[in-house]
């Protein structure tokens, strides 16, 4: 890792808060399509079924998935298809190639995912998902939509994050964080040469996205990724606002996992005095 990892300007247009805007997770473009099931649709879902880093998800991409697929590939966020990035329970990440050869990471939930009663945790409490039903479609509709908005907000805060580019049902497509070796490292993954700079960044990140409303929620040394001489926070599809009943235990948990990380690389530094930073000079909402 280089010894540098500049922090990003907040946005001058707008200073993030903690107002929220409703998300709806009403049917889609995509939902239409897979109804209609036309010709056009038919050929494109044969020849991503047909395709070898797809064929191992047929089982898990239903007709609507491959309808948003397809309305993005329309909607030209999505020129071509590459392999997978990571697999997870929840999702898969897909490296693809975007408009004017622009790369892009396109992030495909399953309807289906394994941590189902996990994602409405962290959807419970939420504002913006107030009168969610129990639907899983809904649940993880929504979890998408969140995710994109909670990287946006970040992205505003001056937090350095995939910018997302458009979200269609269960597919988020993102910015592509990697390189011609592939994808970025992790922080866990790599030998950290200036932990002391890296640790100021994180914590200022940490406050940054607290400032706006965001508690990350699963931060660790796995959900950070060395770019370009930056680092990158990623995976704010849990993210809650700092108004969730849950908020200040995901926030010490996140304060200890970081705290314990950089320990690791020999600071001094202690859960608690992180948790300070943090909140410091803004008061901590959870308390109220």
């Amino acid at each position: 890792m280089g010894n540098e990892y500049g922090l990003v300007d907040p946005d001058s247009v707008e200073t993030p808060g903690d107002e929220w805007e409703e998300i709806d997770v009403s049917d889609t473009e995509a939902d239409r399509i897979a109804r209609k099931r036309d010709r056009e649709f038919n050929q494109f879902q044969k020849r991503i079924k047909d395709a070898d880093q797809f064929k191992v998800e047929q089982s898990v991409f239903d007709d609507a998935t491959f309808a948003a697929l397809y309305k993005l590939v329309q909607d030209g966020h999505v020129e071509a298809f590459g392999g997978p990035i990571s697999t997870g329970k929840e999702a898969n990440v897909y490296h693809a190639l975007g408009p004017d050869d622009t790369e892009v990471a396109v992030k495909v939930y399953r309807i289906n995912a394994s941590n189902f009663r996990q994602m409405r945790d962290y959807l419970e409490g939420d504002p913006r998902f107030e009168g969610l039903g129990g639907k899983k479609k809904d649940v993880v509709l929504a979890w998408v939509k969140k995710e994109s908005a909670n990287l946006e907000r970040a992205r505003k805060a001056g937090v350095r994050v995939p910018r997302p580019i458009a979200a269609e049902r269960n597919v988020l497509v993102m910015e592509y964080i990697g390189g011609e070796d592939g994808r970025a490292k992790r922080l866990g993954e790599v030998h950290v040469e200036n932990p002391e700079t890296a640790y100021e960044v994180m914590r200022e990140y940490m406050r940054r996205l607290y400032s706006a409303g965001i508690i990350h929620g699963d931060l660790s040394e796995y959900n950070v990724v060395f770019h370009e001489g930056q680092l990158v926070v990623i995976d704010l599809g849990q993210s809650v606002t700092v108004h969730h009943p849950n908020s200040r235990g995901f926030l010490e948990r996140d304060c200890r996992n970081v705290a314990s990380f950089f320990r690791r690389q020999g600071l001094e530094v202690t859960d608690d005095e992180l948790f300070e930073f943090v909140t410091d000079p803004e008061p901590d909402p959870s308390r109220e």
